[in-house]
């Protein structure tokens, strides 16, 4: 039994304005009482990928009302506090999402929470499922692509990340490349149901390596060769997608295999939850690979409902409800979370980020880092 608690939640860390209500009662029970998404797709349609000075001059346009008419579907609600994205992303977008939630907290004398939106995805199946932890977790967007054992809200270990392009990046760079339009992994799925799986050989990563890391460059590259050589026909272009879509399927269960191992080395739960999260885990086909991967090794397949897959405010409200109601009776440090910073980047394994960089060489410390 627990205090009920209800959050607002703000994310704007990328190309959607998203701003929700969610409640949490005695019992635990977690309910949305509104979750609302403004999308910046059609702005970014004609170049391709996100523009981040379009997407924070969106942000600023569209926050102010967007929170007013979330907060109107909610109804006559009480707020205990306001959860904001605080980083990774676009820093443009960030900020503005960060400083409405300040100014917001700071009219109402409420707690402000700033929330790694990493974090958000990681718990995003509680909205909808009762997960337990500690549960394995395959992080896999357009910007992230990462391994994670999560013990509780704000103890996670990361057993694996991308060395370069997350899986939603290939997606997305590659149905560029085909034409496809944006946003791009949704339509090279569409384009793969009508193609022969086995017509195009890709390259596969890593091979030599027996840890959780993923790589999607090269697969993009050959991709992309194959693409202006080789792709003269609807066919072709179907052909390409549907190799694409199983190669980046393969390196996600190959990976998620070996961490399911090493789930199990540390762990003693005898049927451990397998939780996917982030864009990607609305693909159809990484779905069935990834629950059948999850029978065989004797773990429960978890995916939030798809619209919680995709950036969305619920999350962060829910994240931010979880951190606030650890403070316990803690009184809120108005001066402290004024202060709270914008972060491009912002591991949850803040420790492995330290010890063991991704990036180790000075001057490519990207986003992913």
């Amino acid at each position: 039994m627990s205090k009920p608690l209800t959050v607002l939640g703000i994310e704007s860390s990328c190309d959607e304005t998203a701003v929700a209500v969610v409640r949490r009662d005695e019992a635990g029970r977690v309910e949305v009482l509104s979750s609302l998404i403004h999308s910046q797709v059609v702005q970014h349609a004609e170049y391709g990928g996100v523009v981040p000075e379009i997407a924070a001059r969106s942000h600023v346009e569209t926050i102010d009302a967007l929170a007013t008419e979330a907060l109107k579907a909610a109804g006559d609600v009480t707020l205990d506090a306001v959860a904001a994205t605080a980083g990774p992303g676009l820093i443009g977008g960030v900020m503005v999402g960060l400083s409405f939630a300040k100014g917001y907290a700071l009219a109402r004398d409420l707690p402000l929470v700033p929330v790694n939106h990493l974090e958000g995805h990681a718990l995003s199946a509680k909205l909808t499922e009762k997960v337990e932890f500690p549960f394995l977790l395959l992080l896999v967007s357009g910007g992230h692509c990462q391994l994670l054992i999560v013990r509780g809200v704000g103890d996670y270990e990361r057993l694996g990340t991308t060395i370069d392009d997350a899986a939603g990046e290939a997606f997305d760079k590659i149905a560029k490349v085909l034409g496809l339009g944006y946003p791009g992994g949704p339509a090279l799925e569409a384009c793969a149901r009508e193609g022969d799986v086995t017509r195009f050989e890709l390259p596969r990563a890593l091979l030599g390596r027996k840890d959780c890391a993923f790589s999607f460059s090269g697969l993009k590259t050959a991709a992309a060769k194959i693409a202006y050589e080789q792709v003269k026909t609807e066919q072709d272009r179907a052909d390409l997608c549907a190799a694409v879509q199983a190669a980046i399927t393969r390196q996600l269960v190959e990976r998620t295999a070996r961490a399911m191992t090493l789930f199990r080395e540390q762990n003693t739960v005898k049927t451990p939850d397998l939780v996917v999260a982030g864009g990607v885990a609305a693909n159809t086909a990484i779905r069935t690979a990834l629950t059948d991967l999850s029978a065989r090794h004797g773990f429960t397949f978890v995916a939030p409902p798809l619209k919680y897959c995709t950036d969305n405010a619920a999350m962060i409200a829910l994240a931010g409800l979880e951190h606030f109601a650890a403070m316990g009776n803690m009184p809120h440090n108005t001066a402290a979370d004024m202060a709270a910073l914008a972060r491009p980047r912002w591991p949850l394994d803040e420790k492995r980020a330290e010890s063991a960089p991704v990036y180790k060489t000075q001057g490519r410390k990207g986003a992913k880092a």
